[in-house]
């Protein structure tokens, strides 16, 4: 059985509804437009996206046939548990991508939003959200996955520490539509896991996939530095850092190998 024949066998999750477009200036834009008419789990796809973006406004290449695409969810919830669902969207994205490659040793997941392929970036997820007070009624999570090769010139992420990279650079061919099949129905079975069991799983199967764990590394939050050994992510899905100061907890930045 081919791989098309595979992926469109899987059942679409029951309750996610799909939006397909032509041509968009960025799916988060979009959904932030629909944002009054969107009452269930919407994942909107733009087979071109002229202005995608991704953490502190980078830019995320987006060249004809690479995957762009944002899941616009209405909840109610503490924005404290947001962040959560950058690791469910990264434990889909590694399970949809082990499978289209059937080589799940060549991935791994980098803290905090992205999935590398032989230490290069494969793909990332960016969260947005809005609301009110102390409650978060509307959270955005963008999903970006280089399928076809990129335009040459592509700087590295992270000041030259990971190079981007695609699923064609490894002979692997799939188009978007296809992609976000296997995708929502992984996100699906992540997200139930964690409603219905809370973080810990969760946490345990991402760090059996991370990158670096009881290594070196960098972690930049602003403009501030640290170094240390990364020694696990704790229950609220931080950093947790060994330095010679002693223990510090980062709740977002940019790491560096």
């Amino acid at each position: 059985m081919s791989l098309r024949q595979t992926l469109l066998s899987i059942d679409w999750p029951t309750g996610y509804r799909k939006v397909i477009i032509d041509e968009v200036d960025s799916t988060m834009k979009e959904a932030r437009r629909r944002q009054q008419y969107i009452n269930q789990p919407t994942w909107i796809l733009a087979k071109n996206q002229t202005k995608a973006h991704g953490r502190r406004g980078r830019v995320w290449s987006n060249p004809n046939g690479n995957f762009s695409a944002t899941l616009a969810l209405k909840l109610s919830e503490d924005p404290a548990n947001l962040a959560l669902r950058s690791f469910v969207t990264a434990l889909a994205l590694f399970d949809t991508l082990a499978y289209i490659t059937k080589a799940s040793k060549l991935l791994s997941l980098k803290w905090p939003n992205d999935v590398l392929m032989e230490d290069k970036k494969v793909a990332g997820i960016l969260l947005e959200s809005f609301g009110s007070g102390k409650i978060t009624d509307f959270l955005l999570i963008g999903v970006g996955a280089n399928l076809v090769p990129l335009p040459e010139g592509i700087e590295p992420s992270f000041g030259g520490m990971v190079r981007p990279t695609s699923l064609s650079d490894f002979g692997f061919k799939i188009n978007p539509e296809d992609f976000l099949v296997y995708l929502a129905a992984n996100f699906d079975y992540w997200e139930k896991q964690l409603r219905s069991s809370g973080f810990s799983e969760l946490r345990k199967v991402w760090l059996s996939r991370a990158i670096k764990i009881g290594e070196m590394i960098t972690v930049r939050t602003g403009l501030d530095l640290y170094e240390g050994i990364f020694d696990t992510i704790d229950d609220s899905g931080n950093l947790v850092l060994k330095m010679d100061c002693g223990i510090k907890v980062i709740p977002a930045g940019d790491v560096y190998f």
